[in-house]
């Protein structure tokens, strides 16, 4: 499986927002948008950036979708057509939906792990459970009544225990966690996906 493989803070400087790629390092003074400021990577990062046109605007927010989510074009092309054929709905809102229940971003909305590459690595491992049974498909879509849990090995890592260990983790309102059993209430609301996404770019460039 195709994979990201460079410094993700790069990813951060080239979107210009903190994408929180790296757990706790994101809400540390060693982020470099904290040290630098959305300063472009490379060496014309420093130059005045030109104002994007319609287009730039939408490709960067798809970009920046992506990366967020962990996702390569082809996936994350697929994920927007299957909303497209949800007949009735607000595409870009399906489309978080779909992203949001990714069972990745799930271990990693439940607190479980620092970042969702972390919950990603974890789930690729056969760490991770849902309704008992394992699963180690990082894209499989959780559907609202399913229970996730962790694995006894997960508990080993001291990156889970470490996450959690953590006092204060909000954790959204469609999901409830006791321990390290994770369920799924209900699909989320746009509103309550704070990916700082806007949905309505996206489908504008896939739509062009």
């Amino acid at each position: 499986m195709a994979k990201y493989t460079e410094a993700k803070c790069r990813l951060c400087r080239r979107e210009g927002v903190k994408l929180f790629l790296k757990g706790d390092r994101c809400f540390s003074p060693k982020c470099p948008i904290e040290k630098k400021g959305a300063v472009p990577p490379g060496q014309h990062g420093q130059k005045r950036a030109r104002r994007l046109s319609s287009y730039g605007l939408q490709l960067r927010e798809k970009q920046k979708a992506k990366r967020i989510y962990g996702i390569l074009e082809k996936p994350f092309r697929r994920y927007f057509e299957k909303a497209f054929k949800v007949k009735g709905k607000e595409t870009g809102k399906i489309l978080l939906q779909l992203l949001e229940l990714r069972l990745d971003n799930i271990i990693y909305r439940l607190g479980f792990t620092p970042s969702r590459s972390v919950a990603r690595q974890v789930v690729t491992h056969g760490q991770v459970l849902v309704d008992n049974k394992k699963v180690d498909l990082p894209s499989f879509q959780v559907k609202p009544g399913l229970i996730i849990s962790l694995a006894k090995g997960a508990l080993e890592q001291a990156v889970i225990k470490k996450a959690l260990a953590e006092k204060g983790k909000k954790i959204p309102l469609w999901l409830q966690r006791k321990a390290i059993i994770g369920k799924i209430v209900r699909l989320p609301e746009k509103e309550e996906i704070d990916s700082n996404i806007n949905d309505q770019l996206i489908v504008e460039f896939y739509s062009r």
